[in-house]
């Protein structure tokens, strides 16, 4: 069973990456198609309606980070993993990274809604465009503390 524990600690990092980057990717895109439609109408709003659009990526990258974190945590980054980690130690990273994989995805996938709408106000009432973006800036909150708790449980993996 050599190696198991260092199985689901890239498992884990593999899902921070993914599951976060998947919900980015669905998010920016949803927020992408509205802001296209704005664009089509008026091309001079594109940066406002780009800022938007852009919110939902945050995941992603909060995501890689995590992924970046642990894998260097394991020596996977510095081309020496940690072969002979123990599957409980294994286990912790995976669960570890669970935080940013889960909320992430579906942090993206609400601020993205959020991003439309707020899209559409940015469009119909061009004056409200500060007020618009502290909607779909709320939801990036549990986002940031998914990160934080991901974190900080990386780091304390250090100590098993």
């Amino acid at each position: 069973m050599s190696g198991l524990g260092l199985f689901f600690g890239i498992l884990g990092a593999v899902f921070a990456a993914a599951f976060a980057g998947a919900g980015s990717a669905k998010g920016v895109g949803m927020a992408g198609e509205a802001a296209a439609g704005v664009v089509t109408d008026d091309p001079s709003k594109f940066g406002r309606v780009l800022v938007l659009q852009l919110l939902p990526g945050t995941q992603g990258i909060y995501g890689l980070l995590i992924a970046f974190i642990a894998l260097s945590n394991m020596g996977v980054m510095s081309g020496a993993p940690q072969t002979d980690m123990s599957l409980l130690k294994g286990l912790c990273y995976f669960a570890a990274c669970l935080p940013i994989a889960i909320a992430g995805y579906f942090s993206a996938i609400a601020q993205a809604k959020t991003a439309v709408a707020s899209i559409a106000l940015a469009n119909k009432r061009p004056d409200q465009f500060g007020k618009s973006m502290i909607f779909p800036a709320m939801v990036e909150t549990y986002a940031i503390l998914a990160l934080l708790v991901s974190i900080l449980a990386i780091n304390g993996i250090t100590k098993i």
